[in-house]
């Protein structure tokens, strides 16, 4: 017995009972108390790296007892993560003052960022109680998440809270009363949801759960990853072997991954079989090779027998008595078929099953296409195929409980809410946040960065660090593409480096090549990228000054920036590790792989029993959504698309890059580029208008439900939707309360001279009175000249009343909040106009001025009218002083990047571009962020509210 065997056994202790003694439950483990000193165990901590087992094991503990909720016995109602709940575990461990000191340098409290959760009332039922007394898979799960390198207690604590949001608004599978939810849990782009989906599943069994079935993408290349995630992560060896004796030789070789997969060792391991340690037996319905097939006489493996014969399956006797079936099944209306027609036949009572669905890419086939609008009787019956069989579900198992994942939720909200067969997530909708360590947009594109153009380095832009452009004209990209697989080979001999130190193991090392969808063009892109492989020189040193000038101009740089990791000094000290990156990446066959749907000879992609996969990977949708492109490292992508949420899929440069963050690069085209920037904007735009939403009324009631959302979602490119046409509708906002509003791509198009010269002539007195107050402001020391004047709310009202939009809706909600504001709540508001250094930027309009004129870009028509974030902060403090009643306005006239200005503008000219911070005092009282109207038939039909 160690000093870290007893301890590690002290917290064991503690998962069921919260805080208790440490050193002397370490002591009684010990059976020595002289073992377990705590002084000993400070050196023991002190000396250790953050991935020392008894150091992960007591962050993992101490971040669980900092987020409990406040409900357990022991937290003495403090709140979960405040240092006042820390002092409580920490008296409560009994732990020594210089201990104490200790643990909270190398195990702060967690900043968690808590998920979004729009929801109906719901009946609590997952209590801390039941989660501790019945959590046998979940621990597992934890267990297995913690031998892991890149998940932290951090990371683990936060998967925690996520997965009891969730649960708790399922169904109580104990209930008398059949109940069926329906939610969409709504991630980031390769952000965990499959973490989190397990993590789902883990507690719906321990709860008592006893059907799971998980719709797990359209291709077996996606099913099959899934299917092994669950089966390593949650399954675990006893429940895969089902007792296989070790000399049974031919039942062996019959067991999915124990002779051929290289990670055996590494699934879970729950000791003992898991009915015999407080858990349910999983019964795999699906394995690794083969999707759902018709049972047939083998009907009773998905049969659910009862201890009690004269209960229904859900009482407690029979249910944590009973069997688990899992099954992980393609989105294949054949597959679909054959489990309906399955569960049709066995004997148990349908309506007695509790059941967990989880529908993986939710908005891939599973969401109707075929229903006309308005939805009749007929069209109901008229759904696409998997939709049909997803209702088939949902109706022969009115216990059934649906969650839909996904990163692109814009197709799930636009659903109709009134057709009770759908999918439509009726009772929750949960954002989550992305997990530690998360490469996402905002490490790709410069979003609201307060630097000039001009002084942005790779050391301090997100832009110039991770983004290469690539040439538009094809005949021009040859250069592109070399640099893009010089950068390959480059990242990998790094990464050997760093293995070399002992930091990191890079088990893959990818790059994805993604031009085209169609296969007959893979092909031919294979055949392009080998043949500039082959003549890259990469076995010789001929290649040697092309690489040297890549590294010292573009790795290094990037290596010394913030986010970067070690890395030789030169590039002399890196070519020893060169050869060997191109021995790794021609070890298996040609660099060049093709994954897509063709069944090639040795062409097979499989990360999980190839140990290492360094390949170029040239493929399309195969690799275009859910799939997880192990170790991707380098990514040359210029596909089209003009519906937001295909474009985001295809994003597989989004993801966790766990000790290799500062050599990932993105090789596209500016168009691309601009174009994923506005999609993120749209994402973000509606985590941030459901975080507005999310708090419940001070009534209690929520401020709104998920039949709701769809008004919320915003288009920032004109031409490239949310989702499909046939997949959109809305309802109405009578008024929108939010407290800034930008109306950014609303206005009307640069061509409309009629419309921009009302807009203008609206605003002249305004900029009248505004030039004649010219003021120097502070911005963090910096002096910053303005025009500036005030008006009240009755007469910016007055103003905006007058403005033409690009669509009749654009501001009305806006418009009908400020319009009913009284003046203790918006009196008035300070207007800034930011001036332009240079006196080329000086103008007049229609006689008014000298003022400046801004220039932005014009994408099909349209000008990108968005203010900037340093100028935010001339007037965004003015509006948020407590119970303050003036707010701030900052505007902007605007003309496109190319126009030519001398001097002077006509109003047709100018796009007048504004930004309003209301002021806090206007701040709904009842508590409610929007307000609702039926939407009027004579209307025009508006799917999307523009930002």
């Amino acid at each position: 017995m160690t000093l870290v065997d007893a301890y590690l056994g002290a917290l064991k202790m503690m998962e069921s009972t919260g805080p208790r003694p440490l050193r002397q439950a370490a002591a009684f483990i010990a059976a020595s108390p002289e073992l377990v000193e705590e002084a000993e165990l400070r050196a023991h901590l002190g000396a250790a790296d953050p991935n020392d087992e008894l150091r992960r094991a007591l962050s993992l503990r101490l971040a669980i007892f900092d987020h409990q909720a406040e409900d357990a016995a022991w937290t003495e109602d403090t709140p979960p993560n405040t240092r006042e709940r820390r002092e409580v575990v920490l008296r409560l461990l009994n732990v020594e003052e210089e201990t104490a000191s200790l643990l909270g340098d190398l195990i702060p409290i967690a900043n968690l960022d808590e998920p979004i959760v729009i929801a109906d009332k719901w009946t609590p039922w997952y209590t801390e109680d039941l989660k501790r007394s019945r959590d046998f898979y979940w621990q597992h799960y934890c267990e297995s998440l913690q031998a892991a390198p890149h998940w932290d207690s951090k990371a683990i604590t936060a998967l925690d809270k996520a997965t009891d949001r969730v649960v708790e608004r399922l169904a109580n599978p104990t209930a008398a009363e059949a109940y069926q939810a329906k939610g969409l849990v709504v991630g980031y782009v390769q952000s965990g949801k499959t973490a989190n989906f397990t993590g789902v599943i883990a507690k719906a069994i321990d709860a008592g759960y006893r059907l799971i079935i998980v719709l797990s993408g359209t291709t077996d290349l996606l099913r099959t990853q899934t299917q092994r995630r669950l089966d390593m992560e949650l399954v675990g060896q006893e429940n895969i072997l089902r007792g296989i004796k070790p000399d049974d030789e031919a039942a062996l070789d019959a067991t999915d991954y124990f002779r051929d997969d290289p990670d055996w060792d590494h699934f879970v391991r729950h000791g003992v079989r898991p009915s015999d340690g407080g858990g349910s037996d999983l019964y795999r319905l699906t394995k690794k090779s083969f999707d759902y097939k018709s049972l047939e006489l083998g009907i009773s493996a998905l049969d659910f027998p009862k201890r009690e014969r004269h209960l229904p399956l859900f009482h407690p006797a029979n249910l944590f008595a009973g069997n688990t079936r899992l099954a992980v099944v393609k989105k294949n209306s054949t597959v679909l078929k054959k489990l309906v027609a399955d569960l049709n036949k066995i004997t148990t009572r349908l309506e007695e099953v509790p059941t967990l669905i989880i529908d993986d890419e939710s908005d891939q086939a599973s969401v109707n296409t075929s229903r006309p609008k308005p939805l009749s009787i007929e069209a109901k019956k008229k759904r696409s195929a998997i939709n049909r069989h997803i209702a088939e579900l949902l109706k022969m198992l009115p216990r059934a409980q649906y969650v839909g994942y996904t990163a692109t939720p814009f197709a799930n909200v636009f659903i109709d809410p009134n057709d009770t067969e759908d999918i439509f997530p009726k009772n929750f909708l949960i954002a989550l946040p992305p997990g530690p360590g998360y490469m996402g947009a905002r490490d790709f594109h410069d979003l609201n960065l307060d630097i000039p153009l001009e002084e942005r380095t790779k050391e301090n832009s997100a832009e110039k660090a991770h983004v290469r452009i690539v040439n538009e004209d094809e005949n021009e990209q040859d250069a592109d593409l070399q640099r893009a697989l010089d950068t390959f080979v480059l990242t990998g001999a790094v990464k050997l480096y760093r293995e070399s130190l002992g930091r990191s193991t890079f088990r893959h090392h990818t790059m994805l090549y993604h031009v085209a969808m169609q296969k007959d063009a893979h092909r031919e892109q294979r055949a392009k990228v080998k043949e500039m492989w082959d003549r890259s020189g990469y076995r010789s040193a001929s290649c040697f000054e092309r690489l040297r000038d890549l590294y010292d101009t573009d790795i290094l740089p990037v290596t010394r920036g913030p986010e970067g990791g070690v890395a030789p000094s030169t590039f002399d000290e890196l070519v020893p590790f060169i050869g060997d990156t191109v021995n790794r990446i021609g070890k298996t066959g040609h660099p060049v792989l093709v994954v897509n749907s063709d069944k090639i000879e040795g062409e097979e992609l499989d990360f999980a029993t190839d140990p290492h996969v360094w390949r170029v990977l040239v493929g399309g949708n195969k690799l275009a959504r859910g799939f997880t492109v192990e170790g991707l490292t380098v990514s040359y992508y210029l596909r089209k698309s003009r519906q937001a949420d295909t474009m985001m899929q295809m994003g597989r440069w989004f993801g966790y890059r766990a000790g290799y963050r500062d050599l990932v690069r993105l090789y596209t085209t500016q168009a691309l580029y601009d174009e994923f920037e506005d999609i993120c904007q749209d994402e973000e735009f509606f985590r941030d208008e459901l975080r507005q939403y999310a708090p419940f009324g001070v009534d209690g009631s929520p401020q709104i439900t998920p039949s709701q959302i769809p008004p919320l979602v915003a288009q920032h490119h004109p031409k490239i939707k949310p989702t499909a046409a046939n997949k959109m509708y809305n309802a109405r906002i009578e008024q929108r309360r939010t407290p800034m509003k930008e109306p950014s791509s609303g206005y009307p198009l640069v061509s409309d001279g009629s419309s921009l010269q009302d807009n203008t002539q609206a605003f002249l007195p305004l900029l009248s009175s505004a030039v004649a107050h010219p003021e120097v402001l502070d911005l963090d020391g910096r002096p910053v000249s303005v025009l500036s004047t005030q008006v009240t709310n009755e007469e910016l009202v007055s103003i905006l009343s007058q403005l033409h939009w690009f669509k009749e809706d654009s501001f009305r909600p806006d418009l009908n909040f400020l319009r009913q504001a009284k003046p203790d709540t918006i009196a008035d508001w300070y207007v800034v106009l930011p001036q332009l250094k240079g006196q080329d930027a000086q103008v007049t309009i229609d006689g008014v001025g000298p003022l400046s004129v801004h220039r932005r870009r014009v994408i099909n028509g349209k000008l990108q009218a968005k203010s900037q974030p340093a100028d935010r902060s001339l007037v965004q403090p003015i509006a948020n002083r407590p119970k303050s009643t003036r707010g701030g306005m900052l505007l902007y006239p605007m003309v496109p990047r190319d126009a030519t200005i001398r001097g002077k503008l006509f109003p047709s000219d100018v796009v007048m571009a504004f930004t309003l911070f209301l002021p806090q005092a206007s701040g709904a009282t009842d508590g409610k962020l929007i307000t609702w109207t039926t939407k009027d038939s004579s209307l025009p039909d508006y799917a999307l509210v523009s930002v």
